[in-house]
This record gives C-alpha cells, structure tokens and sequence, in this order.
C-alpha cells in the first residue's frame, strides 16, 4: 500500500490552518470538478482531493494521520504498525456506510474503523438540551491485567483546533479500573468522561476499546490463550506431565504418550477469568537437545543404531 500525502495533494504546507485547507481545497475543486472541468483526469483528481479534505478539514484524522505519516514520502511502501492509534481519544464522528467508498484503500487502512456515531444532519438542529458525544479510545493493556483486575493510569490524546486554527493535541490522565477477566475487543465505560452536554444535559461517556500489548509467550484470542509449549523427545515419546506457568499461577498438563510436534492440546477453564472463563490452547513442539558433548552424541549413535525409526518413510509410499 502506498503513502498518500494529503498535504501535497492539496498543496498547502504541514502548519496550514483550517481555513488554509478550505480555502486551497475550494480553489482546487473549481478546477477540478467534472462537472466543469475539461482536464483528462479531473474525476481522478477529484476523488484524490476529497479524500485529502476528509483527512485535514478534521482535527482528530489530521493529528492521527500526522503522528503516523511522520518520515513517509508521497508513494512509498506504507503498512500501518499494529495499534496505531492507540491512545488517542475520538469524538466518534465517523463515515456512514458507502460514504467513503470513493476513497483510497490508504483511508479505509487508517480510518476506517475510527468513530462510528454521527452527528447533526445538515440542516437538522439541535434541541437546546443534548447530551454531550460519546468518545471512543484504544487501550492498550499487559495481559496480566485480565487475571488480577487493576487500576491503571491511561494518557490519552485529543485533538482540537486552536484559536489560530492549527490542530494541536490536549492531554489527559485519568485513573480506570480494570475489571478481571477483560478481553481484546471489550468496551469499558467511563460515564460522563465524554463531551459536555449542552443546556445542561449529562455528558457523553468515553468508550475504551481493550487491546493487548504483545506478550512474550501468549497469544489471545477472546478469553482463549495460546502457547507454543516446547517438550523433550522423551516427555513426546513417553508421556509426561509438565508444569506451564500462566501469567497468574500454573497448571499442570499431562502430555501423552507419543505425542508429537504440532499436535495441539486444550486445558479448559484454564484461560482469561470469566463467565465462562476461556480455554488454554498448548501447541506441542519437540525440541531435540543438541549433541554438544560426546556422552550426548554417543546416545544420539545408539538410538541410531537400535531404533528402526524412519521419519520419512510416509513421503515414500
């Protein structure tokens, strides 16, 4: 995927304010519009430009695609890193389905997921009484947080347009308790931590969407983990039972005889805490020990000799 600079498509510098974009985007559709434009590629350009104010005419995609875009030139070879946005907070004005369905994939990359409710319609007013907004915001957690339940100081970023029309970002701390056995993709609900209402309504609330930093030896998926589980040959051949340490407490697991790598066991209950609680998911895998010494070598020379073992004998028939 390729990095689009939106500021260049509308050909205005990084510091522009608001009403620099708008004046540079109006001046640009005139020319551009089909319309009544007789360029070959107006339409192209058109599509290309309305994706481009649909990012800087917002404050919050302009400061998000501005922490992002740092360091990228215009059609260089773009993914965005996991969990990009985490960390900012968002008003929740998103795009109605189809909306942007003229714009790039680079958009749908970025933005596509961001915010969901909308707000007034054109011409639509508002009663003087109205609860402020929603706001929405990934966190991101330590996976041992859904096995003990915490309280954690979480920083969040908004973004706002100052008095001279520049986006810049605000800062805010605040305290949120987290409940055991929360799991990548819930919603947490700090009430009233939103938008103020007007004419005296309640505030919106802040919705925190979970995530997971990456874990040194888990994976999760809803409530289940995963964990590559290495075993010695003679633990796969013989049978054993093993200790696996969990990120609260360990469990003991009875590997079965002639088990090999690759073969993938189920601990139930044995997951993230919850009602039910998720399942431990171990992927079995042999690990042979090196023949660094000669006592090792000479056992790795016995078996050769007294085990009639061909590990490929199955690619033969």
């Amino acid at each position: 995927m390729e990095f689009k600079d939106y500021y260049q498509i509308l050909g205005v510098p990084r510091e522009a304010t608001a009403e620099e974009v708008k004046k540079a985007f109006r001046k640009l559709a005139r020319k551009y519009h089909p319309d009544v434009s007789k360029e070959a590629d107006a339409e192209a350009r058109m599509q290309e430009l309305n994706e481009a104010n649909a990012v800087l005419s917002d404050p919050e995609k302009r400061a998000a695609y501005d922490q992002l875009g740092r360091g990228y030139q215009p059609g260089q070879d773009f993914h965005p890193p996991p969990d990009w946005d985490a960390g900012f907070e968002f008003s929740g004005r998103g795009f109605a389905p189809g909306e942007a369905a003229d714009f790039s994939d680079f958009f749908a990359e970025l933005f596509g997921r961001m915010g969901g409710a909308r707000g007034f319609a054109p011409g639509q007013r508002a009663h003087f009484q109205a609860r402020g907004e929603d706001h929405h915001a990934k966190v991101l957690l330590d996976l041992e947080d859904a096995f003990t339940g915490a309280t954690r100081q979480i920083s969040l970023r908004a973004p706002r347009t100052d008095a001279q029309g520049r986006v810049t970002l605000d800062t805010r701390t605040l305290n949120v308790k987290i409940p055991q056995g929360v799991y990548a993709g819930q919603i947490i609900r700090l009430a009233g931590q939103g938008a103020p209402g007007s004419g005296g309504a309640a505030a919106g609330d802040l919705m925190l969407e979970v995530r997971f930093r990456p874990h040194a030896r888990f994976r999760a998926q809803g409530r289940d983990l995963f964990l590559s589980l290495p075993v010695a040959p003679w633990e796969a051949a013989l049978g054993a039972v093993v200790a696996v340490a969990l990120p609260q407490g360990s469990v003991k697991v009875r590997i079965p005889e002639g088990a090999q790598s690759g073969r993938q066991l189920r601990v139930r209950g044995k997951g993230i805490p919850g009602t039910p609680p998720g399942d431990l998911l171990l992927d079995l895998q042999v690990v042979l020990p090196p023949a660094a010494t000669a006592k090792a070598r000479a056992l790795y020379e016995t078996m050769a000799r007294e085990l009639a073992f061909d590990p490929r004998q199955q690619e033969r028939t």
